[in-house]
């Protein structure tokens, strides 16, 4: 990579530090679809939440991301500005959010586009249970993973599962709500059953509370009928 395109992905990135820092000021903004005010915390990630993300991101050297969930987009604004810091390949994120024009009125799309890393995102209106073995038998994967989307254990275990294979070995899957039992239950089966380890998690009572897993970083040679109690 040309020290040109490096600085440009440094401005890239401080234009989205501005936009990151307008939302979390604001806490609110107006949805350029329909004219409607949304109020964006707490259904957000918090700003301390974010910069955690964005941390990973870098530590990672990721250039490769998923996400699941794309609401207001602060959560892939942060991914966005630790993939533009890490030089390497060109990065790519990929939000999975059937929600995003009805529930939030594409203010995650909107924001994106404001920050300037709109080309940057692939954003499919579809549900991640369906898409994700979809991308399998594509060949896709990713270095990280961010999970924010069905909160039910059903839906938070399936992202996992299907992560877990689409995620690079010992790569990085980043949870949101892990206070809720339906979470920490899907997570716990990662965790005793396949393997994965838990890297970092904030406080317990942290109205947002989020866990890192790393998966194995070795072949599943677990026998046909290994069970751990979760």
């Amino acid at each position: 990579m040309g020290s040109g395109q490096i600085d440009d992905q440094r401005s890239s990135a401080r234009r989205v530090r501005s936009v990151i820092e307008r939302l979390v000021r604001d806490g609110n903004a107006v949805a350029r679809s329909d004219g409607t005010v949304h109020s964006l915390f707490p259904v957000a990630v918090s700003a301390a939440e974010g910069e955690a993300l964005r941390e990973w991101v870098s530590l990672e050297g990721a250039t490769r991301t998923i996400e699941i969930g794309l609401g207001y987009g602060i959560s892939a604004l942060h991914v966005c500005e630790g993939l533009l810091g890490n030089v390497g390949q060109t990065p790519r994120h990929v939000a999975l959010d059937p929600h995003q024009a009805t529930r939030f009125a594409n203010c995650g799309l909107q924001f994106l586009e404001e920050a300037g890393v709109a080309e940057l995102v692939e954003h499919r209106a579809e549900e991640s249970q369906i898409a994700l073995p979809r991308f399998l038998s594509e060949g896709k994967s990713f270095h990280l993973a961010f999970v924010d989307g069905n909160h039910r254990f059903d839906g938070v275990f399936l992202d996992l599962v299907f992560l877990g294979r689409l995620v690079r070995a010992g790569g990085i899957v980043f949870v949101d709500d892990y206070h809720l039992p339906s979470t920490r239950r899907a997570a716990s089966f990662c965790l005793k059953n396949l393997g994965w380890t838990l890297e970092e998690a904030s406080a317990v009572d942290d109205p947002h509370q989020w866990a890192v897993l790393r998966t194995s970083a070795g072949p599943d040679t677990r026998p046909f009928d290994y069970y751990v109690d979760f």
